[in-house]
């Protein structure tokens, strides 16, 4: 992940929102919020996610 992207995470966090845009593709990207409120693990792989890497 580029520091660009690292920033807009951390950024979005402290804002307390859900998902960002991520400056390097355009792609909204979901902020770990977004994944301790979803409960779970999805098996997706995704950039932020807060539940190791046993399932990644």
């Amino acid at each position: 992940m580029s520091p660009a992207a690292e920033l807009a995470h951390t950024t979005a966090v402290a804002q307390g929102l859900r998902f960002y845009t991520d400056p390097d593709t355009g792609l909204m990207v979901m902020t770990e919020i977004y994944h301790k409120e979803r409960g779970s693990c999805c098996d997706s792989k995704c950039r932020h996610c807060p539940y190791g890497d046993t399932k990644n």
